[in-house]
């Protein structure tokens, strides 16, 4: 792969058990947003999702794998370096992850739960972990048989924790806790049966919400109260154009302007980003358009922190796809491509 010394950088997680590299490093050039590769790494198996530190000096790593684990990386000009061994979350398949009030958080699909690691002084990770089980089933007996929890994230405030759960088509609203304890579900918000919500989003100002659903091509778009740790749906907004297959579609994730004004979601099997218009409340969801994502099943889309870029981490094309986005309509137009097999995940620091 070729080498830089200097400039932004990007983190791509993948599938080794697919044929992934692990974890790639790319240069990323700041007017374009061209990815250019570096190195990678497989110190873990499965990275599939990644987060970074705020300060942009350390990496976080899941380990999708039945015997579930979270890893820690020193981000170094030679790429990330482990910090320790991976550590077990205690749950089956985990497939996000988040930092807060000091604690590594996981989403762990296979078994339903979230887990709680403490994050060490120099960024490494401690155990065992703290676990919190959720409970319940949907409609859909083939994907919501028992619970799946697929997102988790603290509340733009730090004051909560809110996990997303696929098999039990809700919400939990949690308290956090740094004192090594489980997160203690504090309410737990149903959404329609049998949407399978998968992933959060929150706006800017910090008072909607709006949630992805992968049984179904819809956006829920939700009331957030912080004071009280409420959320409260307010309507759904269809993600594709009318007459499109909505059957063999799963969305995926879904990212926010720093303005508020649009939204974009990424959709697996219609293997399109969508397009959505918020109105200035943000309590409006409207499909404006869909685009083709540039490859296959795209498994994650992120945004560039510069606003200007979108890039969706395309899983069964193996690429990385790139968009320089439209300011006045919000639409993006495809600029390149990075080969990336089994991609799944992609951040920057």
């Amino acid at each position: 792969m070729a080498t830089h010394d200097t400039g932004p950088r990007a983190y791509i997680g993948s599938f080794t058990t697919a044929g992934g590299l692990g974890i790639t490093t790319a240069a990323v050039a700041p007017e374009t947003g061209a990815l250019t590769p570096l190195h990678s790494t497989d110190a873990v198996p499965n990275p599939s999702y990644l987060a970074v530190d705020p300060d942009g000096r350390r990496l976080y790593a899941v380990s999708e794998t039945p015997d579930g684990a979270a890893a820690a990386f020193a981000l170094t000009p030679r790429g990330p370096a482990p910090l320790g061994p991976a550590v077990p979350v205690d749950g089956a398949d985990p497939t996000h992850l988040t930092l807060a009030a000091g604690r590594l958080l996981t989403a762990n699909y296979s078994s339903g739960s979230v887990s709680s690691l403490p994050v060490r002084a120099d960024g490494s990770l401690g155990g065992p972990a703290a676990v919190l089980t959720h409970r319940g089933s949907g409609p859909r007996p083939d994907r919501q048989e028992g619970p799946h929890a697929h997102a988790v994230l603290p509340d733009p405030s730090g004051a909560w924790l809110l996990s997303v759960d696929l098999g039990t088509d809700s919400v939990r609203v949690c308290t956090l806790d740094a004192t090594g304890r489980a997160p203690a579900v504090r309410d737990e918000v149903r959404l329609r049966p049998g949407s399978g919500p998968r992933h959060l989003a929150f706006h800017p100002r910090g008072d909607r919400a709006y949630v992805i659903n992968e049984l179904e091509p819809t956006v829920t778009v939700c009331r957030w109260e912080a004071d009280r740790g409420a959320l409260t749906p307010l309507g759904e907004t269809r993600l594709l154009p009318d007459g499109a297959a909505a059957t063999a579609t799963f969305p995926s994730a879904l990212v926010l302007s720093r303005d508020g004004r649009f939204a974009w979601a990424a959709n697996r099997g219609h293997d399109s980003l969508s397009v959505l218009a918020l109105n200035a409340s943000g309590d409006t969801a409207t499909l404006v358009t869909t685009v083709p994502c540039g490859g296959h099943w795209p498994r994650d889309l992120a945004l560039h922190p510069d606003g200007r870029h979108l890039y969706a981490a395309n899983e069964r094309s193996g690429d990385v796809t790139w968009f320089t986005l439209a300011p006045r309509t919000g639409i993006p137009a495809r600029g390149g491509a990075l080969a990336a097999p089994a991609a799944s995940c992609i951040v920057f620091a």
